[in-house]
């Protein structure tokens, strides 16, 4: 996947960029109810999981948007990836431990779901931190937390401050005035994303669950 170098001369968001990261080190997350209503019973029809869909959408939210795939180079250079997989936490029911699996991603959505499914039936079982090992550097972290339907998440990362990639989480669907729910929280840098590009993210992501139809292949 090829990784394109910014300029920072010749880049209009420098300044904030700059500000964002070196005077005023800030990270920000907005957490939003995504309507799933008709969506979730459409994959059940499909005998389909909802975690899979929602990589899929989301990916393609971060693949629609250069700002979410805006990060350092392992050289220590700033620029984008021209396009990112997800990589994923899924839950041990029998020691309630986590680890972390990476998918190829597919246009298709059946292609992917099927490469989901491949991925944790291959290494599903393995326990530690990392399922999956050889993680290319082209990821972007989603997790999810299905015991609870939270109305605000937040991760407090420390460290040097310069991890600038969208860290996504969703959490446990709910029904409310005859609507079913998904709660989601972005946390993004304010050196790369501003309000306006998290209001962005959310918006599209319910134009995914939305429009459902066109990518899940149902009438």
């Amino acid at each position: 996947m090829e990784f394109q170098r910014i300029d920072l001369d010749n880049w209009s968001r420098r300044s904030y960029f700059e500000h964002y990261l070196n005077r005023v080190n800030c990270t920000f997350s907005m957490t939003a109810n995504i309507d799933i209503t008709e969506l979730l019973p459409a994959l059940r029809q499909k005998g389909m999981k909802l975690y899979p869909a929602f990589l899929y959408m989301v990916t393609n939210v971060v693949n629609a948007h250069r700002e979410f795939r805006t990060s350092f180079h392992a050289d220590g250079e700033l620029g984008y990836w021209e396009s990112m997989i997800p990589s994923y936490t899924f839950f041990h029911q029998d020691d309630q431990t986590f680890s972390t699996m990476w998918t190829e991603f597919d246009d298709e959505f059946p292609v992917f779901y099927q490469n989901y499914v491949a991925d944790m039936k291959q290494y599903g079982d393995n326990k530690g931190l990392v399922a999956k090992e050889l993680e290319p550097p082209y990821t972007f972290p989603v997790s999810c937390i299905p015991w609870v339907s939270f109305s605000g998440f937040n991760l407090n990362i420390t460290g040097d401050g310069r991890y600038l990639l969208p860290i996504i989480t969703s959490g446990k669907y709910f029904e409310q005035e005859g609507k079913t729910l998904l709660p989601v929280s972005l946390q993004v840098h304010h050196a790369v994303c501003d309000g306006y590009h998290a209001s962005l993210f959310i918006n599209d992501l319910q134009k995914w669950a939305t429009n459902y139809k066109e990518w899940l292949g149902v009438e």
